[in-house]
């Protein structure tokens, strides 16, 4: 029977027993008379119906109501059961008496019990009925009792043998609940009902423990089994419980402990208990040590965290029972432990396991701080077969600068006895970590010495004489450690400025340039000149928009000035070349420009001598690589240098090859993909500057990408500061107007939704049964294929099935927003990931009479496409997909961005954004990413602002989306 919304009703919540699943609650509406009582006329609400009795629900409610909606029968089975099957079907198969599948069921039980203590906790101020067994749901009204009860054991000693019982309190009054009907709802904790009130019980019993005596008056332990049950059950219950004895003692001890970190080595060929440790080198020790905290009282020795407060044994004395409660200090235990936490040892838990060396520097930096708060520290003898140096450890480096070198002496002492710093790097580099001193005690390398010294000692080099030097184009990592008290270093103050620009001289621009540079230009002007004068590379990698040509070309011009008479060599794509004509032409008149491209090209070296600036492609590069090889240029640069960031790449391998005086590169994407993307670029400009390919593989990539170690990223960054500028709009171009950034949550189509939950629960269970059988890095074409299902389906699923007549929510929105702002005058850009979804929207333009411009891969003259959109008035809307538009297009005609699908990398979208926001827009720029709700666009979205914490820094930890999804991040997005 219905029930009105226009006339009184009331929100109740029916318990009734499932045959199979035991107690189950439902939520019900119930009309009211005029009087204010309930009817007979009620309806089942669950949270697809529950908004439209919104007016007599709470937050609460709703709450309650999704949580009763996990219990019902059906939601059981479409959880717990892969294929479809019939209800029934489900229950007789699964519960067959015996042929039923226990495992499952106890699975749904341990499950069941979760919910049911979810609703408990918080139906407290609600109505709560038992149901009829005619379903009637507001049968016998049970009445919350929000005081909780409170329970005594009696344990009474009889001549043969003892009676054990529980009583039950309320209020202060006894509750009576033997032979009366009660039953318990759940057990963990238990919630009982009797004479219809719900009671909870204070010190949260397990159920089992009542459940015996529902029709049971008491429990009689025989005398030959005594001491045995005493053991196994009485003492935890004196621990926990309050408990009535007669017939034996209970004493209570209470004493303060003595604290003890305890230490062990484990064998070399135990499991690695680090999940995400990788693989270790053959050069690596693989000792670790077990680090355990316990405390002493008197006799008795306890882990941290073992047992509870009070820890029970049971002795017989003269043939009589004592039960002896110690009761430890777990404040103190815990304050001690919080302590050690907050110090950086992560024994949470009681134990932790640690290489050595982290083990040992832990030990090393605390060792007064472990004196003043008691805490010993013992070596486990029985296991540990040598005896390790506990004592203070100590390193003191000395850097000064050289003429083209930084000189670098240093001293290592361990107690009294000096080590060798030869000895030491030795050992560092091998990542060896520990050995014998003269006092056949073995001296651990504290782990912080790998981390602050790992790249100092990796890239130091001997001179003729065997002094330890290092270049200095690592100046920041002689800078870091300095300002890290870890080094003591004398430096010249001027080649310290590298690296805070701001502070670096000021140079005049060339005579010749032609337009002035604005500020923040004029800065990256004077960076420039100054890796110039101090012999060094460096990678421009302003926002797009901001000017790097024209910073560039103010220094290309400022050489020719200064008398530099080799060519210049810029390499780029062959679609910016064009680009780069046009901005010399404007800016550097003087300069003679060479264009080293198509198939009729002279294939000629001495013909770069008559230029100043030799512009060619990266295609041309890798054909020609044997005669550009050929040519001494001043200056190499490399535009858009991302076309090198594979470093195994044929391109990468032919740049490597050229030889000039000085290297540059532009980009505004350093990273894309990996942190090996900022090697491949680096060392281009500054060999060495990070090593060989496999030290940064090992040192930077796999811990800043595998394992997110923050300490390496800055490490890395600081590394590379003084060679990368850059600047990001919001910072220096305060000229642009503002840019709105907008997130459009577009709700799916009936049809649409149903398409995608059918996929999305194929592909759930593929997935997820893949990932438990393979691994997650193993399952990476079929996460990447389902995801890309479902994001299509997301945008319209005529992209997934050529047969599907229905519509999409997404496309309604997008083309009803683009009407009203063609209306309005506006100029759109459109970017999506897929062609196809291009073609839906070139389709509904087609139809709707609407002149649009058009860019994807295929498209052979992109210049006439920009031209048209730039150019043309009645061109509003321009479609373009989004790795074809992302680079070197100028878009300032369009004041508004449909980004139509989320991207797995955010920067690749804000570089779609960036065509339009960019120098020489004067109107503001607004942005709207579409995303359609309860999808896994939406899902993708939150993970973004999770995972990529850095995507707006100098250097991403992003390798990639996909790679960066945990198990857990894959259930959250096909829940």
């Amino acid at each position: 029977m219905k029930v009105l919304t226009t006339q009184p009703f009331q929100i109740i919540y029916s318990l009734f027993e499932h045959e199979f699943l035991g107690y189950i609650f439902e939520s019900f509406v119930v009309q009211k008379n005029s009087r204010g009582e309930l009817t007979f006329a009620h309806q089942n609400i669950s949270a697809k119906n529950a908004r439209e009795f919104s007016k007599g629900l709470d937050e609460t409610d709703y709450e309650l109501i999704e949580l009763m909606d996990t219990i019902q029968q059906d939601a059981i089975v479409r959880k717990f059961y892969k294929t479809k099957l019939k209800t029934s079907d489900f229950f007789d198969k699964v519960y067959h008496p015996e042929k039923g599948n226990t495992l499952l069921q106890e699975e749904i039980e341990r499950y069941l019990e979760r919910k049911r203590v979810q609703i408990l906790e918080k139906i407290s101020d609600k109505m709560l009925f038992e149901m009829g067994n005619d379903g009637e749901p507001a049968w016998r009204q049970i009445h919350i009792q929000k005081e909780k009860a409170t329970i005594l054991f009696h344990f009474v000693k009889n001549e043969n043998n003892t009676h054990y019982f529980p009583t039950i309190k309320h209020n202060g009054e006894k509750v009576d609940f033997q032979y009366k009907g009660a039953y318990l709802i759940c057990n963990k904790p238990a919630y009982m009902v009797v004479n219809q009130k719900l009671y909870s019980f204070a010190k949260n019993p397990d159920g089992k423990k009542l459940k015996p005596f529902l029709n049971k008056y008491f429990i009689a332990i025989p005398e030959k089994v005594e001491e045995q049950y005493f053991k196994k059950f009485v003492a935890p219950l004196v621990a926990s419980f309050d408990v009535f004895a007669k017939g034996f003692k209970i004493k209570t001890i209470r004493e303060e402990p003595n604290p003890q970190l305890k230490i062990s080595e484990l064998a070399t060929s135990s499991v690695n208990l680090d999940l995400f440790e990788e693989k270790q080198t053959k050069n690596e020790e693989e000792g670790k040590l077990l680090m355990e905290l316990r405390f002493q009282y008197g006799q008795h020795n306890f882990p941290l965290g073992s047992g509870e407060a009070v820890s029970v044994k049971v002795e017989k004395q003269d043939g009589e029972f004592v039960f002896k409660r110690l009761v430890r200090n777990i404040v103190k235990e815990k304050s001690l432990r919080d302590a050690m936490v907050e110090r950086g040892l992560n024994i949470l838990k009681g134990k932790v396991t640690q290489p050595k060396s982290k083990a040992f520097s832990w030990i090393s930096k605390n060792t007064d701080w472990l004196h003043e708060n008691g805490i010993t520290i013992e070596q486990d003898k029985e296991i540990t077969s040598k005896q390790y140096f506990l004592g203070r450890s100590s390193i003191s480096i000395d850097i000064s600068e050289g003429i083209d070198w930084f000189d670098i002496n240093a001293t290592i002492m361990f107690g009294d006895y000096e080590i060798s710093f030869k000895e030491l790097r030795q050992h560092i580099s091998n990542k060896q970590t520990e050995f014998k001193l003269p006092n056949n005690q073995y001296a651990v390398i504290p782990s912080h010495w790998f981390d602050d010294y790992s790249e100092l000692f990796s890239f130091m080099e001997k001179d003729n004489e065997g002094n330890m030097k290092i270049r200095k184009h690592h100046l920041a990592l002689v800078q870091d450690l300095e300002n890290s008290d870890l080094a003591s270093v004398q430096m010249d103050r001027k080649l310290a400025k590298l690296r805070d620009f701001m502070q670096i001289d000021d140079h005049p621009l060339p005579v010749d340039f032609i337009g002035e540079l604005r500020p923040y230009q004029k800065a990256g002007f004077n960076w420039l000149q100054f890796l110039n004068q101090y012999n060094f590379g460096g990678c421009l990698a302003d926002d797009m928009g901001l000017g790097k040509t024209v910073q560039t070309l103010a220094m290309l011009q400022s050489e020719k000035e200064e008398g530099r008479l080799n060519a210049n060599l810029l390499i780029m794509p062959t679609s910016l070349i064009y680009n780069w004509m046009n901005e010399a032409q404007k800016f550097t008149p003087n300069l003679k420009i060479f264009i080293y491209t198509g198939t009729n090209r002279i294939k000629d070296a001495k013909q770069f001598e008559e230029y100043d600036l030799v512009l060619t492609s990266y295609g041309i590069t890798r054909l020609d690589i044997a005669i550009l090889s050929e040519y001494y240029f001043n200056y190499i640069i490399l535009d858009e240098s991302q076309a090198i960031k594979n470093p195994d790449s044929n391109i990468a391998k032919a740049v490597k090859k050229l030889k000039s005086r000085r290297r540059l590169v532009l980009t505004g994407t350093p990273v894309e993909n990996s942190t090996m993307d900022l090697w491949s670029q680096m060392s281009f400009v500054n060999p060495g500057l990070l090593g060989n390919k496999k030290f940064f593989k090992d040192e930077f990539v796999l811990p800043i990408e595998k394992k997110q170690d923050e300490q390496k990223s800055q490490k890395l960054a600081s590394l590379i500061k003084p060679f990368i500028l850059r600047r990001h709009k919001s910072q220096v171009a305060t000229e642009l107007p503002d840019k709105i950034e907008n997130v459009h949550y577009s709700t799916m189509t009936t049809m649409q939704e149903d398409k995608y939950e059918e996929v999305k629960s194929f592909y759930r269970d593929k997935i997820l049964e893949h990932i438990e059988q393979n691994g997650i890095r193993k399952s990476q074409m079929i996460l990447l294929q389902g995801l890309t299902q479902l994001r299509q389906i997301a945008n319209h699923p005529k992209m997934v099935d050529k047969e599907y007549m229905g519509d999409s929510g997404k496309m309604e929105d997008v083309t009803h927003m683009l009407k009203s702002i063609i209306s309005e005058g506006h100029k759109v850009l459109v970017f999506s990931q897929f062609v196809k979804h291009l073609a839906f929207m070139k389709d509904y333009l087609e139809k709707s009479n609407i002149r649009f411009a058009y860019l994807d891969g295929s498209t052979k003259d992109r210049e006439k496409q920009v031209r048209l959109f730039q150019d043309n008035k009645e061109i509003s809307v321009f479609l373009i997909s989004l790795k074809a538009g992302g680079l070197g297009l100028n878009l300032t005609a369009a004041d508004y961005v449909f980004l139509l699908d989320p991207w797995w990398n955010p920067a690749v979208e804000q570089q779609a954004v960036d065509r339009a926001h960019r120098i020489g827009q004067k109107q503001q720029v607004f942005t709207y990413k579409f995303i359609t709700k309860n999808t896994v666009e939406e899902k993708i979205l939150a993970l973004q602002e999770r995972k990529v914490n850095l995507a707006r820094d100098l250097i991403s930890t992003e390798e990639s989306f996909m790679k960066n999804l945990s198990q857990d991040d894959i259930q959250s997005i096909l829940a």
